[in-house]
């Protein structure tokens, strides 16, 4: 069965404001009561581009943390952790507390980070980011795994690095890593548990990204069976409030209602897709009600 989450928005909206922590949480509780299947948050310092005024973000580990003492059922997830943006023998570690205080509920996701503008605010290195990133990988990897690492990069390095206590997986939270590129697509297949295709867009641009990414664990010797493939919707009611002004453009975001909608969400099962998740717009309670009725259709159909 296809899972469905919400994505929690972390960043301003054009009006400079940020989701409260009561205003988070009470969404992250509606979505655990009303049967999503999880909640995950973006990791993003700021959005800067030309023209336009800075965009800040909540940081997504302590929004996390904070998700997974107040729930109990919901997956977990991060779409995805900058890599760059913590040293990858912590993030393990991390990920591994956190995991055991969520009871065993997190969803690893990580990648190499995009917006340079970020990169250069915090001082941290943009340069040779897959190269770095694979480092990381083969670090956070067998740390998760096995629960010790000994590496030496040309950009990180652990030396009998060990993880103790381990958490309640034995082979740790899933990583799931977000990739397009050929070399970061082979990263995936030979590193990666689940694979996020980022926004799913039209139905044959999915084909498209999904064989690449099969073509990738071909390539890796693995089976493509193996690799659970995540993606995203962006779902909007633009009769129950405003929305931004980015979804003006056609075709930005779906709608309807809740049996249209449910049998256009089961479709993307057809397409490969195991974990869909949900930028929802107006971010209110009553589109997260409306939205869960769309998923409780959605699930019958699948099971039908």
């Amino acid at each position: 069965m296809m899972k469905i989450g919400l994505v929690i928005p972390l960043a301003q909206d054009e009006r400079g404001q940020a989701l409260s922590w009561d205003e988070i949480a009470t969404r992250a509780h509606q979505a655990e009561d009303t049967g999503y299947d999880s909640v995950w948050v973006y990791d993003h310092l700021f959005h800067r581009f030309e023209g336009h005024n800075t965009v800040g973000f909540h940081e997504c580990w302590t929004v996390l943390s904070g998700l997974a003492a107040i729930t109990e059922r919901v997956e977990l997830g991060t779409t995805v952790l900058c890599a760059g943006f913590r040293n990858p023998a912590l993030l393990a570690k991390m990920a591994t507390t956190l995991d055991t205080f969520a009871g065993g509920r997190l969803i690893l996701g990580i990648g190499a980070g995009w917006h340079e503008p970020e990169f250069a605010g915090f001082g941290i290195p943009f340069d040779h980011r897959v190269s770095r990133f694979e480092e990381a990988l083969r670090i956070v990897r067998p740390l998760l795994r096995e629960g010790s690492v000994t590496f030496h990069g040309r950009y990180h390095d652990a030396e009998a690095g060990e993880i103790l206590p381990r958490g309640p997986r034995r082979d740790g939270p899933p990583l799931l890593v977000g990739a397009f590129g050929p070399r970061m697509m082979r990263l995936t297949a030979r590193y990666a548990d689940q694979w996020t295709i980022d926004w799913l867009g039209p139905e044959d641009r999915v084909r498209e990204q999904v064989g690449k990414v099969h073509e990738a664990c071909r390539l890796e010797g693995r089976d493509p069976a193996t690799l659970a493939i995540t993606g995203g919707v962006t779902v909007a009611y633009p009769e129950l409030g405003e929305l931004p002004g980015w979804m003006s453009a056609p075709g930005s975001y779906l709608t309807g209602d809740a049996d249209g909608l449910g049998r256009h969400l089961a479709s993307y099962r057809e397409l490969g897709v195991d974990h869909l998740i949900t930028n929802l717009h107006p971010f209110t309670e009553a589109t997260v009600a409306r939205y869960a009725d769309a998923i409780s259709v959605a699930r019958e159909t699948l099971s039908s």
